[in-house]
């Protein structure tokens, strides 16, 4: 990923917080989904792929935030992390212990890496989206919405940022050399 990128994806978690201020959590929500939509589209439009984490990740959050407005019930919002991160830890480390490297699965187009760094970064992926899982459990349940919202843009997104900044050695050393 290019840095370029890497800001380009600080849209939707930065319209987020904007409209949290302003908004309930629902518009919030839904004003983050458009935003993530519209930068699906360009990078799709620039780079003429998209990787199925993407469109898994657009799906989910589509379908929580639908429930969100339809419900009425800001907790859907609060949740959602919990339950996307929830499902991609269950899904990375299921894999694992079945012999998988699910990773390769959601990222397979996008690096050639090979089997053991695969394995490596869904173990390390897997146990990284469960730490995400409990906190944001613990912090919907236990702060005001104002401090779970700060929690999730001030501190889980930059940590998702750095933790994937940190796997960049292992990623790099994997690399299959294409001749």
């Amino acid at each position: 990923m290019r840095l370029s990128a890497f800001f380009f994806e600080i849209i939707p978690i930065s319209g987020f917080f904007i409209s949290a201020q302003y908004y309930n959590l629902i518009v919030a929500a839904i004003i983050s989904l458009i935003l993530s939509l519209f930068v699906i589209i360009t990078f799709y439009l620039i780079e003429r792929r998209i990787s199925k984490f993407q469109i898994f990740a657009i799906f989910m959050s589509s379908l929580i935030t639908m429930f969100a407005y339809l419900f009425n019930d800001e907790t859907f919002v609060k949740i959602k992390p919990t339950i996307f991160n929830g499902f991609f830890s269950a899904v990375l480390l299921i894999g694992i212990l079945n012999g998988k490297a699910m990773m390769k699965q959601f990222f397979g187009s996008q690096f050639s890496l090979n089997d053991e760094t695969w394995y490596k970064l869904s173990l390390r992926w897997g146990l990284f989206f469960l730490f995400l899982t409990i906190i944001n459990e613990i912090s919907w349940r236990f702060l005001e919405t104002e401090d779970w919202v700060f929690i999730k843009v001030f501190v889980l997104s930059p940590l998702v940022g750095i933790f994937m900044l940190c796997q960049l050695p292992i990623t790099l050393k994997g690399r299959i050399k294409t001749k």
